[in-house]
């Protein structure tokens, strides 16, 4: 388990984005008069420029999902929010797409057919996912 005061004595200077898939990844403890103290804080003040965490219980296979399909979009050039924001709506549509016999529906990563489509709509499945820091892309443009 990674702490906050670990985190915060990591050197992240120069890392452009830091992704913390894991459920809860973005709560921490209030304190009073000093905000939040999380790992997202820990993370800033150790260098990280963004991170991407999660609000609350996530799904293993739809954050699998979401996150493959989210660096696919870093590595194709969309900025850090841009690309999150891109596929959180694909997964928002993937209720209300009409797709033919044996289409998956969601973000389609997966080529392997599976019995059941998939509907990935429900903000549960992409809602917890939060990005805090730099927008730009990984390039800085």
């Amino acid at each position: 388990m990674l702490t906050a005061l670990e985190a915060a004595g990591l050197d992240l200077w120069g890392t452009k984005l830091v992704v913390l898939s894991a459920c809860e990844t973005a709560l921490g403890e209030v304190k009073n008069g000093d905000g939040v103290y999380g790992l997202r804080r820990a993370l800033v003040l150790a260098g990280s420029e963004s991170q991407v965490m999660s609000l609350w219980q996530v799904s293993d296979a739809a954050t699998r999902d979401l996150m493959t399909a989210y660096y696919k979009r870093l590595q194709a050039g969309d900025g850090r929010t841009e690309g999150l924001r891109q596929v959180q709506l694909t997964m928002i549509m993937s209720g209300t797409q009409n797709t033919k016999s044996g289409e998956q529906r969601g973000i389609g990563i997966d080529k392997t057919p599976r019995t059941q489509l998939e509907d990935r709509s429900h903000p549960f499945y992409w809602a917890s996912f939060i990005q805090s820091g730099d927008w730009w892309n990984l390039d800085g443009n």
